[in-house]
């Protein structure tokens, strides 16, 4: 396989992949670091001359490693680990796919990746155990306990990010609205990081100024403030759906200035399944 032809297709099964990081992690955003953590890893092994039999399964074990070693890593929350001796009945109407990512951080890593692999994903038992190097018994048992427990708890609801942070952000969503790019450019630092997930990084205010005459450019955005898993975020809308973001930006701001964007333009993947609400009323909607 030539490296265009790999890129290629680990484009195609980025979205994927980022379903089972973002439940492994309990993040959509989280797990999007994970992926190109993953996907640099998949990048250099393919460089160093792996031999890939089944793509899919490979980048998920990559995937999987990667998950675990964040978590690790960062250990952020605590696992909750399963009383043998409990038995729950499973609640058959729960929609585990619905569910949200951070119910999946209740589960054990390998009930939890049991749980995304199976129910999410679609693998048989046989993958799981492949993927996450068990065996097909412990997996088939951990996808049991994982099912069993994630029916029966509730997701935990999604904090209320801070106001000042929320009150900063609607400034930039309005001069957004306004279209006076002029006054955002203003609030930029000197070395502003910008990045386009999946697509490219820039730094500097001379350099990201392109971003920003893109969006002038473009009439069928249309903007709100929102919240974005636990951070405040501007969603953009195409006016055409105003039911559903098409994608989101997060910031960043130090000492009263912008210091880093984020925008998901390019990974709009990451909406699905997470948990985002808009904060005003009324979606503003801008025609020309």
């Amino acid at each position: 396989m030539s490296e265009a032809d790999f890129e290629a297709r680990l484009r195609a099964l980025r979205p994927r992949l980022h379903r089972y990081c973002a439940r492994m992690t309990g993040s959509a955003i989280d797990g999007e670091d994970v992926l190109q953590d993953a996907l640099v890893k998949a990048l250099h092994a393919q460089a160093d001359g792996a031999m890939v039999d089944n793509l899919g399964g490979w980048l998920l074990r990559i995937a999987h490693n990667c998950c675990l070693d964040f978590l690790r890593r960062r250990a952020r929350v605590e696992l909750v680990p399963l009383d043998e001796g409990m038995a729950h009945a499973a609640r058959p109407d729960t929609d585990i796919v619905t569910l949200g990512f951070h119910a999946f951080l209740q589960l054990p890593e390998l009930q939890r990746c049991a749980v995304i692999l199976k129910d999410v994903l679609g693998h048989t038992v046989e993958e799981i155990a492949a993927i996450a190097g068990s065996t097909p018994a412990a997996a088939k048992s951990a996808l049991q306990r994982g099912r069993s427990t994630l029916r029966q708890r509730a997701a935990k609801p999604i904090a209320t990010p801070a106001r000042a942070d929320a009150e900063k952000l609607a400034s930039y969503v309005q001069l957004f609205q306004q279209g006076d790019f002029d006054a955002i450019r203003a609030l930029l630092a000197e070395d502003v990081q910008l990045e386009l997930v999946n697509r490219l990084k820039l730094a500097g205010r001379e350099q990201i100024a392109p971003y920003f005459s893109r969006y002038a450019a473009e009439p069928k955005w249309c903007y709100a403030l929102g919240t974005f898993e636990q951070h405040p975020a501007m969603l953009v809308y195409d006016h055409t759906r105003p039911d559903q973001p098409a994608h989101m930006v997060l910031l960043e701001w130090r000492q009263g200035r912008i210091a880093s964007i984020r925008d998901f333009l390019f990974a709009a993947y990451v909406l699905d399944g997470a948990a985002w609400r808009k904060l005003q009323g009324r979606l503003e909607i801008t025609t020309e």
